[in-house]
């Protein structure tokens, strides 16, 4: 029979993947509470980042229908759940493992999908949701500049006829 507190674990487990957008598995062996903490705040964001058991979690990931992942629950796992942006949390969790190499990116879960490390890795060197707006905001303005310019030119040109032909009739007179 199970105890009430793990179920109560895997049901908190359950929500967090079904909450989240993505979810990115790490291993923190080696790291301390302070740098822990230091990982938190940074992460607070867009994510909440938590130590779990692996064995909750492989139930919480099956109750969940989530495959893939359950391999990667091995070793000390902490799960950062993401609510915001799951591009800034890939990168925010890279760069924190440049500069902490105990923090080891496992797998991830985007949007009810397995990733694997190398899939994390690559959802980390996407450009942010803001920098890809920006980028179809310029295309959209670069393109109605085009537009407007269609438009304008040839009243532009006909007065430039205009104005040398006046020229031209004033100078003959």
């Amino acid at each position: 029979m199970a105890r009430p507190d793990k179920v109560a674990a895997v049901a908190e487990l359950v929500e967090a993947f079904n909450g989240s957008t993505a979810a990115v598995l790490t291993e923190y062996r080696g790291l301390t509470v302070g740098q822990l903490k230091e990982l938190r705040t940074a992460l607070r964001d867009n994510a909440t980042y938590a130590v779990v058991k692996n064995t909750l979690a492989r139930i919480a990931v099956r109750e969940a229908g989530i495959d893939g992942v359950a391999d990667a629950l091995e070793g000390p796992t902490a799960i950062a759940f993401v609510t915001g942006d799951p591009v800034a949390v890939a990168k925010q969790l890279r760069d924190f493992a440049r500069v902490h190499h105990n923090l080891v990116v496992k797998a991830g879960v985007l949007e009810g999908a397995a990733l694997d490390q190398q899939g994390v890795v690559k959802l980390a060197d996407m450009d942010s949701r803001e920098v890809t707006l920006a980028k179809v905001a310029g295309v959209l303005k670069a393109s109605l500049y085009k537009s407007a310019y269609m438009f304008t030119a040839p009243a532009g040109k006909a007065v430039r006829t205009i104005d040398a032909l006046r020229e031209k009739q004033e100078s003959a007179a």
